[in-house]
């Protein structure tokens, strides 16, 4: 990760100071940027950090805003209205969107901020908390290339690897795709897994020889060696992964693309969050192991 930054380095505002943005924040801190916040609660983990009451008066002492919040809702009420980050934006800053919400929001976004004289970048990110933690997230960014040169600084301090999609709203289109990969590839373990137990293979032996097999992949073994223990600890809650599930249904309906095994993974993915939405999306192995013993 490049530690050069230039003498100009801008202040960074967070709209969102969650699990995941709270971790960019530091890995920025440590690059040397000025990190600064703003949460609906008013409260920060970092003592470091500056909260403020408003998106408005946060917006107004930042250089670069960067909004990390769960959904279309969520981003709306942080960004519009006369206490919204746009109103306290000055013209010529930049604003960079790394919530995981639908085209049309992004699109939204990037028409408001052009009017306003702000550069919109949509930069969802790929990778859990482990990854915020170590500065390996994968940043997938639409916009221009200048513009995405500028924030390279930025995406440089949180991630290993910056993606350029292609133009505004490319970057949020891409990690649609990739979350849906992900999705259906943990539903159809949790499926696989379900069978092998109900068919009377030891579990132990099920889950140490799933580890071994290259089918599988890295992000969906560390789920499974989780599982493995019952640790369904949040690094992507289960609310959210079936969230991004159904926007990516909507998404290919629009194009009228036919996607029947995301479609049947959303509601698998569904019953994971009607049972577990604050854990890790990854319960759904474990809601398919009870049901399995439930009908032994």
């Amino acid at each position: 990760m490049s530690q050069l930054l230039p003498e100009n380095a801008p202040n960074i505002g967070f709209i969102g100071y969650g699990a995941m943005a709270s971790r960019m924040g530091a890995h920025l801190q440590k690059a040397g940027f000025t990190v600064t916040a703003y949460t609906p609660s008013g409260k920060s983990s970092n003592p470091s950090v500056r909260m403020f009451p408003s998106p408005r008066e946060l917006a107004g002492h930042a250089d670069t805003v960067i909004v990390c919040v769960p959904d279309d809702e969520a981003l709306a009420a942080s960004m519009y209205g006369e206490n919204g980050t746009l109103a306290g934006l000055k013209s010529g800053a930049m604003l960079i969107n790394t919530s995981s919400v639908s085209p049309e929001a992004t699109a939204q976004l990037a028409e408001a901020g052009h009017k306003a004289g702000i550069t919109v970048l949509d930069a969802p990110v790929s990778g859990s908390t482990p990854e915020a933690d170590s500065g390996n997230l994968v940043v997938l960014v639409g916009g221009s290339a200048p513009d995405v040169a500028k924030a390279q600084p930025i995406f440089d301090a949180i991630g290993k690897v910056t993606v350029h999609a292609g133009p505004s709203g490319s970057g949020t289109r891409l990690k649609l795709v990739i979350n849906g990969i992900m999705g259906a590839g943990l539903s159809a373990l949790a499926e696989a897994v379900g069978y092998g137990l109900a068919a009377g293979l030891d579990r132990t032996m099920l889950f140490d020889a799933l580890d071994q097999v290259a089918v599988i992949s890295p992000h969906h073994k560390r789920k499974l060696k989780a599982a493995k223990e019952g640790n369904f600890a949040p690094q992507f809650p289960g609310r959210l992964m079936q969230k991004d599930m159904r926007l990516l249904l909507d998404a290919a309906a629009r194009e009228a693309v036919p996607v029947p095994t995301l479609a049947a993974t959303t509601q698998m993915l569904s019953l994971g969050r009607r049972r577990h939405p604050d854990e890790d999306y990854s319960a759904l192995i474990g809601v398919m192991e009870k049901i399995v013993a439930n009908d032994a």
